[in-house]
């Protein structure tokens, strides 16, 4: 009798300690479990992190370049060069016209055609020769040789905007001989009838411009040895070739 009373009272005072028991306790142990799981999740990014090196590493120079978008050849070029050409002014040019019309017509440049932006400059010396500092640097005139108005650097935009985008990219050739602005936007045609007065190595605007100051003979072709189409699409996907049928003025 005695030993049950005592099992019994042993068994109530537990239940008092644990009544009694704090709560903080408890808190304590959830808050170490919830601080030890983000240790289980970094091991596992950690893991991912390793997987994806080592399948980075495992990549071959080839596999990496498949996603570099290669220029077109001086092949590729001419022949969409001359298929626009006839589809525009729709004629189907001789084969004594096509044969005056060679590869070497293009200037091929070298490397993917993702680093081209931000070194035109650069591209158009190696276009030019060892010739480019004669050609697009000099500022004065010479009798015979070079006459006013006279571009050796042709470049042809479908906008305002993508004309003088161009320019800023050949700034470092245009510090001496300034290029000439040829598009109607904030300019008058009589400003640049005075500016084709002197000489001008090169130039850049669209086609409509280009083509009323040739009309007008304030531009001159006789010096042109490269004309650079500015095949950049707009948001509407709209190109040079497809905006204007007046960019072919030059070719005529």
């Amino acid at each position: 009798m005695g030993a049950a009373t005592a099992t019994a009272g042993a068994a109530a005072a537990t239940k008092k300690q644990q009544k009694l028991r704090p709560k903080n306790s408890i808190r304590k142990n959830k808050t170490k479990d919830k601080k030890k799981k983000p240790s289980n999740n970094k091991v596992k990014s950690n893991e991912k992190k390793s997987e994806i090196g080592k399948a980075a590493a495992a990549e071959t120079p080839t596999q990496r370049g498949r996603n570099v978008v290669q220029r077109a050849t001086a092949s590729q070029q001419l022949s969409f060069f001359v298929n626009q050409y006839q589809s525009a002014n729709r004629v189907q040019l001789s084969s004594l016209e096509l044969d005056s019309l060679k590869e070497t017509c293009i200037a091929e440049l070298q490397g993917p055609a993702q680093n081209m932006t931000g070194k035109l400059d650069e591209n158009m010396k190696i276009v030019f020769g060892s010739s480019w500092k004669q050609v697009l640097f000099e500022k004065h005139l010479q009798k015979g040789l070079i006459d006013p108005g006279c571009p050796a650097l042709l470049v042809i935009s479908s906008s305002a905007l993508r004309a003088l985008e161009l320019l800023r990219e050949l700034r470092s050739l245009t510090k001496e001989c300034h290029a000439a602005k040829l598009f109607s936007k904030h300019m008058k045609i009589e400003e640049q009838v005075s500016i084709l007065k002197n000489r001008v190595n090169i130039a850049s605007g669209t086609p409509s411009r280009i083509k009323k100051l040739i009309d007008i003979e304030a531009l001159g072709l006789s010096r042109l040895a490269v004309i650079m189409l500015d095949m950049h699409t707009d948001v509407k996907g709209y190109s040079l070739f497809s905006s204007s049928s007046q960019v072919w003025i030059p070719f005529r």
